[in-house]
């Protein structure tokens, strides 16, 4: 992606971060990847509350960075809260390698999860918008195209995080994943710490206060709920698969890979048609997409796992684009704050995931079934429907699918 306005020193730059958007992919989607493993009586042997509570501090740690993110760049640099994040990260997977030890005592190694999942959030909140915002400042000529292809090798790593799991499972050490990741990270900072890592933009030294729209508390109504329905498939689906439609531990891997990697090619995809497909229609079309998906999840048969593979790609197609739209729409929408719509979606989006990766299982251990949850969850999928009818009745569409940072 490079041009001719930069130097080799911004190209090395652009590819550092480039890369970091793949690896904060794989490292975002281990824990639920590695949920066969966490709940298995052999290994940590979790209940489906404790596997749901590991993600609350995540949620937490995730909302905090990424509200934080934006003072904290201006007071110390990106620059310093992109290594920030890559460390957090990087400790995230260190305590997961070390918990495997600890798998005999119970609340040692519970305890060093919880750990490294409030690392991951703060690493997440930290680096994502951090990479962003690089990778617009190494691109200024293509803004968007640039953001559209780091997104899409953040995607792809969340892909690629159930696929390396179920290599690493069928060599007989799961712990390879984690491994990989933190051999990755340690690479990524010794590369980045060099490099200059500028914006070239300087924050302004004074603040403006504004109210907050009505308007905003619906996207953010609307980012939580889609928190809420992207959660009940990528921490739950693995769980789905074994225990309900009988699915090896590769098939149920099979079926988390097909959602993220839908998910990651809807929001290529629904990027490079906006021309002849609105973002409009986009917006208000795939949520009932999504829908229909988690009605088709619902109903399948026991004993037909090969059947979960298609209706969870078909799922993420159905999430693929909405969250970088409401972001979008918000930005195009709400002027008066378009700075912080970002961070505020995101925010609300991370209680959503919060809801799902908690709820669902104290439910489960009460006797409600996920077949009922994700009926549940294509109920509040229709709702989205209709929120994205509202959101979109009123102002211009944005013109592009991936917000600017």
């Amino acid at each position: 992606m490079g041009g001719p306005d930069r130097s080799p020193g911004t190209r090395r730059e652009a590819n550092v971060v480039f890369g970091a958007g793949l690896v904060q992919g794989i490292v975002l989607v281990t824990f639920p990847a590695a949920s066969g493993i966490l709940t298995d009586p052999k290994q940590y042997g979790l209940s489906n509350t404790q596997y749901g509570t590991l993600f609350l501090p995540q949620v937490v740690t995730a909302i905090g960075a990424s509200l934080l993110g934006g003072m904290l760049a201006r007071r110390f640099s990106t620059k310093r809260v992109y290594l920030a994040g890559l460390l957090a990260d990087l400790t995230s997977m260190v305590l997961l390698i070390v918990s495997q030890f600890f798998v005999s005592d119970h609340a040692i190694a519970y305890g060093l999860l919880l750990a490294a999942t409030a690392f991951l959030g703060a690493g997440f909140g930290l680096t994502t918008p951090a990479i962003n915002t690089l990778t617009a400042a190494f691109h200024p000529l293509a803004v968007d195209t640039s953001v559209l292809a780091l997104n899409a090798l953040l995607g792809l790593g969340t892909a690629l995080a159930p696929v390396f799991i179920a290599v690493f499972v069928g060599l007989g050490f799961w712990w390879g994943l984690p491994v990989t990741s933190a051999v990755l990270l340690a690479a990524l900072l010794g590369a980045s710490l060099p490099l200059p890592l500028r914006t070239g933009a300087r924050a302004s030294g004074t603040a403006t206060r504004t109210s907050i729209p009505v308007r905003f508390w619906v996207f953010a109504a609307f980012a939580a709920l889609y928190g809420v329905c992207e959660t009940m498939n990528g921490n739950w689906s693995e769980t789905y698969m074994s225990t309900h439609l009988g699915a090896s531990a590769t098939l149920a891997s099979l079926a988390l890979t097909a959602f993220w990697a839908t998910v990651t090619a809807g929001r290529v995809l629904f990027a490079l048609v906006q021309r002849w497909f609105p973002t409009t229609w986009t917006y208000r079309a795939l949520p009932f997409v999504a829908a229909g998906a988690f009605a088709l999840i619902a109903a399948l048969p026991h004993g037909a796992p090969g059947l979960g593979v298609p209706a969870f790609g078909l799922a993420g197609l159905g999430c693929s684009a909405l969250l970088p739209l409401t972001i979008s729409f918000g930005q195009e929408q709400l002027t008066v704050m378009s700075a912080s719509i970002a961070g505020g979606v995101i925010a609300f989006y991370q209680i959503g995931y919060g809801i799902a990766a908690f709820g669902a299982g104290p439910l489960q251990d009460a006797g409600v079934g996920l077949a009922i949850l994700y009926t549940a969850t294509a109920v509040v999928a229709m709702v989205l429907g209709g929120l994205a009818f509202g959101l979109t009745n009123r102002g211009a569409a944005p013109s592009r699918v991936h917000p600017r940072p």
